[in-house]
């Protein structure tokens, strides 16, 4: 059963939306993926984000370009948490677009929102969500954290040599 949704607006966002499911793979955790479009189909994403609990899923990505209104309505209709991931698309004004319309959400209605294109950072902070609850899944994180310090201390070491 995944416990992570990641939705996107496009096929085209593919590519970045990837991201957090191969981070997420890397940790164990399951997760399934989804093309659900706030404009061109407004009723699939109800459906999704109404119903995104009932299925075990715990936190829900949701990754979006231009407009970007996906992660937001995603998290008005659910009680999960929603990460948004802004994608600088075709259509984007510079990204800026997207990051605004994700992370200016009103009040009552919260989105937590990464770099532009992070989906990476998203599927993390989405293990780290579900992490409060699983010990096991904390610990693989705490070992992936070491990984990556140990990568820049290697890096480190290089350049002095």
């Amino acid at each position: 059963m995944a416990k992570v949704g990641i939705i996107m607006g496009s096929k085209s966002d593919l590519p970045i939306m990837q991201e957090a499911a191969a981070i997420l793979s890397e940790l164990g955790v399951s997760y399934e993926i989804n093309v659900v479009s706030a404009h061109r189909t407004p009723e699939l994403m109800f459906e999704y984000a109404k119903s995104a609990h009932t299925r075990g899923i715990k936190v829900i990505i949701a990754g979006a370009g231009g407009a970007a209104h996906l992660p937001g309505m995603t998290a008005s209709l659910t009680p999960l948490p929603v990460i948004g991931v802004p994608i600088k698309s075709s259509n984007s004004i510079d990204g800026w677009d997207s990051i605004l319309s994700i992370l200016q959400m009103p009040n009552g209605i919260p989105v937590a929102t990464v770099a532009l294109n992070a989906a990476k950072n998203a599927g993390i902070l989405a293990a780290k969500m579900i992490a409060t609850s699983d010990d096991q899944l904390l610990t693989t994180l705490a070992n992936y954290m070491e990984t990556l310090k140990n990568a820049v201390l290697e890096s480190a070491k290089d350049m002095k040599s």
